[in-house]
């Protein structure tokens, strides 16, 4: 099983208390978002979990206690160069960087990924202001990073509640192809793989390979080629994933991104945020006598 932790909420960010106490506790429970009352309890024990991936925006919360972790990991950290129109609950995004700077001296830069994405357009966000913005992270994580993943945005209900007052346009496969050429002269420059995931468009020709997020012989690369994982493909048709087994919950993550297709209802992240116990079993709540516990069967893998 490869744990996500995760991409419904900045667990790393906002909880990372949370699932340290659930690692001492040797099991995590996440509740069914399509049914409240059905309960998933996966063993947090080697004989379940192959690896752990953490996506955030934000891995400082995490840096003191990495050793606590007992399995393998690798992080995948979103960091563009939005301002708080778009992000406007991601801290200064100079503290981020050191924080990338740090955790990559603390587990090497080949356990960590840098996700410039979603990219989008504005009035304010053009082409030439994302040319400057890759650039810029590309400098400031000279020797600290080795891959970046590039997507582009889509349309989800959150994004489309926002685009008219954050003016994110529709991109075409003109622009897509304009900042893809960019973002490949500079990978070049400095020496860097960059990919795209789930994306139709073809950007080869600028020297951005298409991938997968979690590919199998990429993990075992970064992780160990010893490393045991699961068999099948990720939710999305259009991906090449490996599976994830989830443990976060949607309408949880307080950045508030303005593209974010997990807060879905934002009206519910402050009440959901104040739900929250660092030492209940569940991210959010408690369990309650109408709550069905099934314990997670172990995947098959190879």
């Amino acid at each position: 099983m490869i744990l996500f932790v995760s991409g419904r909420c900045d667990i790393p960010a906002f909880y990372s208390e949370w699932f340290f106490h659930r690692l001492e506790a040797g099991f995590v429970d996440v509740r069914n978002p399509y049914n409240e009352h059905q309960i998933s309890r996966i063993r947090l024990s080697d004989d379940v979990v192959d690896c752990i991936l953490f996506c955030t925006k934000d891995p400082r919360p995490m840096l003191p206690r990495l050793k606590e972790i007992p399995f393998p990991y690798l992080f995948h950290v979103t960091l563009t160069g939005y301002h708080s129109d778009i992000e406007p609950g991601v801290r200064d995004k100079k503290g981020i960087l050191q924080s990338v700077r740090q955790l990559s001296e603390m587990i090497g830069k080949e356990r960590i990924i840098l996700r410039y994405d979603p990219i989008l357009l504005t009035r304010r966000y053009d082409v030439d202001y994302h040319e400057k913005a890759f650039e810029s992270l590309c400098r400031q994580l000279d020797g600290y990073v080795s891959t970046y993943i590039i997507s582009f945005v889509d349309f989800y209900k959150n994004t489309r509640k926002h685009a008219a007052a954050a003016g994110i346009l529709l991109m075409n496969e003109i622009e897509m192809r304009a900042v893809g050429a960019r973002i490949g002269a500079i990978a070049r420059r400095y020496g860097v793989k960059v990919q795209t995931c789930a994306e139709e468009i073809d950007l080869s020709a600028y020297g951005i390979e298409r991938g997968a997020c979690i590919e199998r012989e990429d993990l075992k690369r970064r992780l160990g080629e010893t490393i045991a994982l699961p068999i099948g493909k990720g939710v999305r048709p259009q991906c090449g994933c490996l599976p994830t087994v989830d443990i976060g919950d949607y309408n949880a993550c307080a950045h508030y991104c303005a593209y974010c297709y997990a807060n879905y209802d934002e009206d519910r992240i402050g009440q959901n945020v104040r739900r929250h116990d660092p030492y209940s079993s569940l991210l959010l709540g408690h369990l309650s006598e109408d709550d069905k516990i099934t314990i997670r069967k172990d995947q098959k893998k190879i």
